[in-house]
């Protein structure tokens, strides 16, 4: 072709990307684009068109490779290295992004936009500090940046620094930026509360609460489970995240044909396969399952730390897929490929949650279960898989899922983690003959409220001490305030720094009881409680947050430490406080039931797991609707 013909018909196939742009044709406008390209291979501005148009029209992975070739051919150039950072935030290949940017020439210009992405793809490759350093010369250049001061806190968050977290997104609720100021908000009151600063908590929490009102979609609703917020506010919150989650989402077209018969195809969808404590709890229930019976799927996009439970946890199913770089609708057309009978989304609304891939409708079964406990409001999940304390079913109208119910705890556990001695008391900083009170839960979940409760119970019983997790710094030294304000002596506080699982259940042996928090309970905390011979004393509320400890007690059959209220909560610490013969007697009861009752029974729970799903696959494939699953003893 002659230079002016071939001129003339990039400018055309150029002009033609350009009208199907304006007309929100991205797939057309990806073609056009496309024709120009190969006619001008070495011009990088049509390629990131390409890609800009590509990515528009979900077409993720061929706008990451239009948008490296345009890198290649320009590779100082800021507009390429945005556009194919963009490209691989969509993919989660958060460290590629990073590294896009920290190659670009030192003299290459950086204005605020590029410095704000730059920063966004360091923080989600968890280079914290490098993050801090990019996103505070963001704001040197736009100092009125309510994103820039909203992701410098996420940083701050991540780093423990809870009290500068809190100072970040203040400003960018002062700056008023629609949506990133209602990200801020929740972030804020929850921070507030991680560093124990409650001076404006009171007001922070009632203008959050106030947003319910509205249509606002970009609040986040684990905020609200440590707040005296209502079951009916939880779901609330629930629907207006989920709707902002999967606006657009087209389900799949359901599948022409039946999978032979053959075992149940359960997935399991989680960010969590690794060290954390979804897996931790998990790992025996998924080692004793029923393989003949039984197929499991796990969909991770986990880091890779190597650990042991990480391990045990592959090494339990049929077939493990690292599905970290394909997009939302990927993973849920590879769920489809895989003809799952049932998917399992172990997140719902907590960080690195991808449960908004269940909207595509990937399996004719879908389930929330053990990571997040409250209702998601979504209409995509048929059930949330509960027990008659966390989710009895009268409380139905909370849900938008139906109500599915395990015959004891909700929560499974393994009886093979670390159970080694206790060290000595003056070992972990403890006096010697003291009843030992502790909480070891995240401090966002103490509450002025609690601290009367518990200076209360120490007041009242002179022997004893309170022993609480450090933390943070600042939530340590407001508490100690706070409690020395109510009368309690500083030497009565004692903190312990965070350990690695083994070395902290052997320090839990120390204590003589576990005092519970409300409205947001022990969860995994408890469970380790139990495990260490700990009693737990709780006070159960109307949500599934506030009821996870009773529902962990119970199954250890201690309901004498299930409370009815505050005033019993305090007088019973009292009274075993005062009785060491009663309050031994507790726990050489709770020595037994961890060997014979149902909580650390991985065996059962598996089975009565399995009895469940199958309950919710039976009537799927009859063709009925979900309805609520009552509990019923499998054994």
């Amino acid at each position: 072709m002659k230079p002016a013909a071939r001129h003339n018909a990039i400018e055309h196939h150029w002009q033609a990307g350009r009208h199907a742009a304006a007309l929100d044709d991205w797939a057309g406008a990806a073609r056009a684009f496309d024709r120009a390209a190969a006619l001008a291979p070495r011009d990088a501005l049509i390629r990131l068109n390409v890609a800009r148009a590509r990515l528009r029209a979900g077409d993720v992975q061929g706008a990451a490779s239009a948008a490296r070739q345009a890198h290649a051919l320009q590779p100082t150039d800021a507009l390429a290295c945005r556009v194919l950072a963009e490209c691989l935030i969509q993919q989660q290949r958060f460290a590629e992004a990073a590294e896009v940017f920290s190659a670009m020439p030192r003299e290459a210009p950086r204005d605020h936009d590029l410095l704000l992405a730059q920063g966004n793809a360091l923080l989600q490759s968890r280079r914290l500090r490098e993050a801090v350093d990019v996103l505070l010369q963001a704001l040197a250049l736009k100092m009125d940046s309510a994103l820039a001061h909203y992701r410098l806190g996420l940083c701050f968050k991540d780093l423990g620094q809870a009290q500068e977290a809190t100072e970040c997104f203040r400003t960018v609720i002062e700056l008023g930026d629609p949506g990133v100021r209602e990200l801020a908000l929740t972030l804020l009151v929850h921070e507030s509360r991680q560093a124990c600063d409650w001076s404006h908590l009171e007001a922070d929490t009632r203008q959050l609460l106030g947003l319910l009102d509205g249509a606002t979609e970009t609040l986040s609703p684990f905020a609200l489970l440590a707040l005296d917020a209502t079951p009916a506010q939880q779901r609330r919150i629930g629907e207006l995240r989920t709707r902002g989650l999967v606006r657009g989402v087209q389900p799949l077209p359901k599948p022409a044909t039946t999978r032979p018969p053959g075992p149940i195809r359960v997935g399991y969808l989680s960010a969590d396969f690794c060290r954390h404590a979804t897996s931790v709890l998990m790992v025996e229930m998924l080692e004793r399952r029923d393989r003949t019976r039984f197929e499991v799927f796990l969909y991770s996009h986990s880091v890779e730390d190597g650990s042991e439970v990480q391990r045990r946890v592959r090494a339990a199913c049929d077939h493990y897929l690292d599905v970290t770089h394909l997009d939302n609708q990927a993973v849920a057309r590879r769920m489809r490929d895989d003809a799952l009978d049932i998917v399992v989304d172990l997140k719902g609304h907590t960080r690195q949650s991808r449960f908004e891939i269940l909207a595509w409708r990937p399996a004719p079964v879908q389930v929330t279960w053990l990571g997040y406990p409250a209702t998601t409001g979504a209409d995509f999940i048929d059930y949330v898989v509960g027990d008659p304390v966390v989710t009895p079913l009268a409380d139905a109208a909370n849900f938008s899922e139906c109500i599915a119910q395990l015959p004891h705890s909700y929560q499974p556990n393994d009886s093979q983690r670390p159970l080694p001695p206790a060290p000595s008391r003056s070992a972990v900083g403890l006096p010697q003959d003291a009843v030992v009170m502790c909480c070891f839960n995240q401090s966002y979940k103490i509450s002025p409220a609690m601290l009367d409760l518990w200076s209360r119970i120490l007041l009242q019983s002179p022997g004893a001490v309170l022993w609480l997790l450090a933390w943070n710094a600042h939530a340590e030294a407001r508490l100690c305030a706070e409690l020395e304000h109510r009368g309690v002596a500083r030497d009565r506080v004692h903190f312990a720094p965070k350990l690695e699982l083994a070395d902290h259940i052997a320090r839990l042996r120390c204590a003589d009881l576990f005092l519970d928090t409300w409205p947001c309970n022990a969860h995994t905390t408890a469970s380790e409680a139990l495990w260490a011979g700990v009693p737990v004393l709780t006070v159960p509320g109307p949500t599934f947050a506030s009821r996870v400890a009773a529902s962990l007690v119970r199954a250890s059959g201690l309901d004498e430490l299930v409370c009815d209220d505050a005033d019993a909560y305090v007088q019973t610490a009292v009274a075993l406080a005062a009785d060491p013969g009663s309050l031994a007697a507790v726990r050489q009861r709770l020595a037994s039931t961890r060997a014979q009752g149902p909580l650390f029974d991985a065996r059962r729970f598996a089975h009565d797991l399995e009895a469940l799903f199958a309950r919710m696959v039976d009537r799927a494939r009859q063709g009925l609707s979900p309805q609520a699953l009552p509990a019923a003893d499998s054994s």
